[in-house]
């Protein structure tokens, strides 16, 4: 039968109005799973890249809202990926703030690491610490000349006698203090990067501990060869010696260079026992709180962590690490 109007009858085209949303979806979970790729694998390379890498347990909570973006608009690809993200990303940061520390029996040791900013950090502050906390050794960086004088006028010379020092007018100056008497060790840490100090402690009651004062270059511009280099270079655990590692490592446990070193026998104390993402950088600035954590006491297997605790110190950006240790 003829239609009696006239004419063509044409169909119009829908489009398909879910490529857009695909599209910002995928460019929403994509970051994030590069992000949980790079961390897992620990392929970060040269040094924007190292630096991002600190970030991480912030795109560790980020990664929650390209999950729920997916999940709403339906995408069931962009979903797996966003979830599998999350996990890799969630087991890589959250047990640092559970703990896994195993009650262990020994001598009682208390270790303070400080990075003074070239000397800045208040001593009194420092000294207040030292009194309150009663530390068996204090491992500086940043030590100056005029920050070795200002500490043993304000009373650190009676407290911790015992010393090996290689300070600087500069960032390369370290400097381990101890109550109890010290052996320096020229041979353990190789010359890269800034003064790591190294000493035998004697503590009453067992064999002696050895301490390395770590300090490498930050992962800055071309310095970020010399930063793997030095953690590279730190030694290994050995069934031999017993041996706490402490300081400014320039790194944090996102960083693939520290966890190989973690992985030669080492663990973080502050991770032991849930307070491994408590950051210690920056410190003291007025609009920017601490949100970074490179500053850790690394202990090898043998030795159990009862508690480690950050605190703020005057003049510095770095925030004081004090851990209780339980040494065999």
């Amino acid at each position: 039968m003829d239609n009696p109007v006239g004419g063509t009858i044409a169909t119009p085209v829908r489009r398909r109005r879910g490529l857009p949303r695909t599209v910002l979806t995928w460019l929403a979970v994509t970051p994030f799973a590069a992000w949980a790729v790079a961390r897992v694998a620990g392929l970060e390379r040269g040094s924007l890249p190292t630096q991002l890498m600190t970030a991480t347990p912030y795109a560790a909570a980020g990664s929650l809202v390209p999950l729920l973006i997916a999940a709403l608009g339906r995408k069931r690809a962009a979903t797996a990926v966003a979830l599998l993200s999350t996990t890799a990303l969630g087991f890589a940061v959250l047990p640092r703030a559970l703990g896994g520390a195993e009650a262990a029996t020994g001598r009682p040791m208390k270790v303070m690491t400080i990075n003074m900013l070239f000397g800045k950090a208040d001593p009194q502050a420092i000294m207040r610490l030292v009194r309150e906390f009663q530390p068996d050794v204090l491992s500086t960086q940043e030590l100056t000349p005029g920050a070795v004088a200002d500490l043993d006028a304000a009373g650190l010379k009676e407290l911790m006698p015992h010393r090996v020092l290689q300070d600087e007018w500069s960032a390369g100056g370290s400097g381990l203090y101890s109550r109890h008497p010290l052996e320096p060790l020229w041979d353990v840490v190789p010359p890269v990067g800034h003064n790591m100090p190294a000493a035998i402690v004697s503590l009453p009651g067992g064999r002696p501990v050895e301490f390395v004062d770590v300090h490498p270059y930050p992962p800055l511009g071309p310095q970020v060869r010399n930063w793997n280099e030095a953690l590279a270079g730190l030694p290994s655990a050995s069934r031999d010696t017993v041996r706490v590692l402490a300081g400014d490592f320039n790194a944090s446990l996102d960083h693939a260079s520290l966890r190989r070193l973690l992985a030669r026998g080492y663990k973080d104390a502050a991770d032991q026992v849930g307070a491994g993402l408590v950051p210690t950088w920056p410190a003291n600035r007025r609009v920017l709180p601490p949100i970074i954590t490179i500053d850790h006491v690394l202990v090898d297997e043998r030795v159990g962590v009862e508690e480690v605790s950050v605190r703020d110190v005057p003049g510095t950006d770095h925030r004081a690490v004090l851990a209780v240790l339980s040494v065999p």
